[in-house]
């Protein structure tokens, strides 16, 4: 879940390229930076590195070089310093490693290469990997000690190795993301494809144990186990330039949350002939699982209910990370829709993976096409809402929570129904964009900014929108906040109500309403201060916060509100809304 940027070519200014390519993938990773160059004027590698974010850090000061790459850090092993910053330099200082993952084994090989005579200066499992391939070196050309390297190594990691000799980036994954650009004359590896649509839209996405070697003007790729050489498949990235740009806005965050109305009608419209046709699989399958992480796992509940309420179909939800451990009652006619805005979620794989073994179908949701899940998957649906920079998904979400009401109509041959929902949905999700509406949460969130707590409940597919909301807030504002199935009050979280606590409360026009209002009255009899979303005012309700009645999507206008939410918080406390600590956008370790 670190940034990784690499560039071969002609151009002097590897160094820039390669700061500019990071500072597009901060949100993987901004514990600390760094870059490396091979100087044009010969001469050993040239590093810069150091610990916090890229912000407006300037490689000015590096020589020119047309080989460097660069890294983005989200800490593993080893504190947030500068020597545990990447890239990682052998003895001689001729031979450089970025590396995405954890090494497993490092200790061990470490301890062998200390016997050596190999000096150690960071804390982290990376440098090791620098050394390893340096004694390797010592006997053998250099793309062979990377490979004898790797296949010492235990975990799943992704490397790139440079050295003063080869004009060449040498790149190896297991697990972690790597993606080669082709340019022309100049070649390009990322740990995320949205880096590389400055420069190419040609892409490959490299699959486990497979190493590439990238020149100037050639790219070739073996399996790093065997050293069978292997063609690339290259792919077109659609995404386009201004999509991977903040424009008018101050954070990319409130960006993605403006663009959803548009995405919303978008994907109504363009998606119904692969709904129909996950549609057929999930009818046919002998049980459907849906499973998602973090705010994913929050749709895969969502479809849940919207399953049961639109298609009258029974499908198991299942949080990603617990998903191996829920396996057993999986058979070859099961089908696994696996929920992901990256396709590189590391929970989510390893549990595809199992039921895939299994015989279960695979279906996807994916943001990223050509992504890990994309290349697992039996049937793929691409999310379809452009790059999503904000370490706390918004877009996707909401994207993801689309492409499942427009399935749960096709389940049942209502399709166009789906589509006339969804229409309003993006009306009503408009109307939460308005200047007067935002301004409202606006007010709110700075009356709330101070406080330490915050309730959010719901029932019914008001229940995972209030974890969700709970989430989004937790993550960037840092206020501790706890979703809540309204009817669960009584069962113990009562307990912890104390006079002035904030509750916001879902009541949609729905059959949950009058449960939903009765939680609010259970909270606001203790005190609470209570906030409501919904289509009609309450007395219960202390600040109402409207949204139009669009039937099941009403989900939908009411999550965008509660994004606002979080977002203006963040902003009221001080904080960076599009970079959490101690988070990144895609996790890739266990």
């Amino acid at each position: 879940m670190c940034g990784i940027f690499g560039y071969v070519g002609p151009s002097p200014h590897g160094a820039k390229i390669v700061l500019e390519g990071l500072k597009r993938l901060e949100y993987r990773g901004y514990d600390s930076w760094g870059v490396a160059v091979v100087p044009a004027s010969k001469g050993k590698i040239v590093v810069k590195k150091k610990a916090g974010r890229i912000g407006k850090a300037s490689v000015s000061d590096m020589p020119k070089g047309s080989v460097a790459f660069g890294h983005t850090r989200w800490a593993t092993h080893g504190g947030v310093t500068d020597v545990n910053a990447h890239p990682h330099l052998d003895c001689t200082g001729n031979l450089a490693v970025i590396h995405n993952g954890i090494f497993e084994n490092y200790e061990s090989i470490k301890q062998d290469l200390i016997k050596k005579g190999h000096r150690f200066i960071s804390q982290t499992d990376t440098e090791v990997i620098a050394h390893l391939i340096e004694e390797y070196a010592k006997t053998m050309m250099l793309s062979k000690a990377v490979q004898r390297a790797y296949n010492e190594m235990e975990g799943l990691n992704a490397f790139i190795v440079i050295q003063t000799k080869e004009h060449l980036l040498l790149g190896v994954r297991n697990g972690s993301p790597l993606v080669v650009g082709f340019g022309d004359p100049e070649n390009y590896l990322a740990s995320d494809a949205a880096a590389l649509i400055p420069h190419t839209r040609q892409v490959h996405f490299l699959e486990d144990d497979q190493m590439v070697i990238v020149g100037t003007d050639q790219v070739n790729i073996f399996n790093a186990r065997t050293g069978e050489r292997i063609r690339p498949l290259k792919q077109k990235l659609t995404w386009s330039a201004e999509q991977a740009e903040k424009g008018k806005f101050p954070y990319f965050m409130l960006k993605e949350i403006y663009e959803q109305p548009g995405l919303i009608s978008e994907i109504a419209g363009e998606s119904t002939i692969q709904a129909k046709k996950i549609a057929e699989v999930l009818k046919n399958a002998h049980g459907a699982y849906i499973v998602g992480c973090g705010t994913a796992g929050y749709a895969a509940l969502a479809a849940q209910y919207l399953f049961s309420a639109i298609s009258n179909r029974h499908v198991n939800s299942v949080i990603g990370s617990e998903f191996g451990y829920l396996q057993n009652f999986l058979v070859k006619r099961s089908a696994v829709l696996a929920l992901s805005q990256s396709g590189e979620t590391m929970d989510i794989l390893e549990g595809v993976k199992k039921a895939k073994d299994k015989g279960a179908k695979i279906v996807s949701l994916v943001n990223v096409v050509g992504s890990s899940l994309w290349r697992l998957s039996d049937v793929r649906l691409p999310i379809g809402v452009g790059p999503e920079k904000g370490v706390a998904s918004t877009k996707a979400f909401i994207g993801k929570l689309t492409h499942l009401i427009l399935l749960s109509y096709a389940m049942i041959g209502k399709i166009t129904k789906g589509q006339r929902i969804l229409t309003r949905a993006a009306k009503a999700a408009t109307e939460v964009l308005k200047e007067q509406r935002v301004s409202k949460i606006m007010k709110l969130a700075k009356k709330l900014k101070n406080t330490e707590h915050i309730f959010v409940i719901g029932r019914g597919l008001s229940y995972p929108a209030a974890l969700e909301t709970a989430l989004k807030i937790k993550e960037i504002s840092y206020i501790h906040a706890e979703g809540l199935a309204a009817g669960e009050l009584k069962h113990g979280p009562l307990a912890l109500v104390t006079k002035g606590i904030p509750c916001i409360v879902f009541a949609p026009n729905d059959e949950t309403q009058g449960a939903n209002l009765a939680g609010a009255m259970e909270m606001k009899a203790r005190g609470a201060y209570i906030i409501g979303i919904s289509p009609k005012k309450h007395e219960v309700f202390d600040y109402y916060l409207p949204v139009k009645d669009v039937g099941e999507a009403t989900i939908i206008p009411n999550v965008i509100v509660a994004q606002l939410l979080a977002y203006y918080l963040a902003i009221e406390r001080g904080f960076d809304p599009d970079m959490p600590r101690n988070l990144a956008k895609s996790v890739t370790v266990k």
